[in-house]
């Protein structure tokens, strides 16, 4: 992990390096950085399963370095909401697909789907970002 890059009780950032150990390291900062804000209980859980697939996604088709930011919304900015995004250097966006019962892989896409109240893709200047948004309410 090269460090945190900003955090200031809303919003913290970091960048990977593409190694194998980089989903090891994201899910513990996601872990901590939750627990620090309060939000263990609840979508702690679901969110350091869904940062892993996507670091596990770009650690596979990219390599250059993986960024991961979360961002707390509060209440007064429509329902409260935990934004996650994983960023990497490969402008092509994922491609979501069906995996048969037996497939070890391919599944990561359908469980963001799945499980979040939103999510998409958007280019930037040097590769995509993945996000996700989960809901803080109730």
């Amino acid at each position: 992990m090269s460090g945190v890059i900003d955090i200031d009780g809303a919003c913290a950032e970091w960048t990977f390096p593409a190694e194998p150990d980089a989903v090891r390291s994201a899910r513990h900062a996601v872990r901590d950085t939750l627990r620090d804000w309060g939000l263990d209980h609840g979508v702690s859980d679901v969110t350091v399963l869904l940062v892993s697939e996507l670091v596990t996604n770009s650690l596979r088709y990219a390599s250059g370095p993986i960024g991961v930011r979360l961002v707390c919304r509060e209440p007064g900015e429509n329902s409260p909401a935990l934004r996650v995004e994983v960023s990497d250097p490969l402008p092509d966006p994922p491609v979501a697909r069906t995996a048969a019962p037996d497939d070890e892989t391919g599944r990561g896409l359908q469980l963001v789907a799945g499980t979040a109240r939103r999510w998409g893709t958007r280019r930037g200047l040097t590769g995509k970002t993945v996000w996700f948004e989960l809901s803080l309410a109730g």
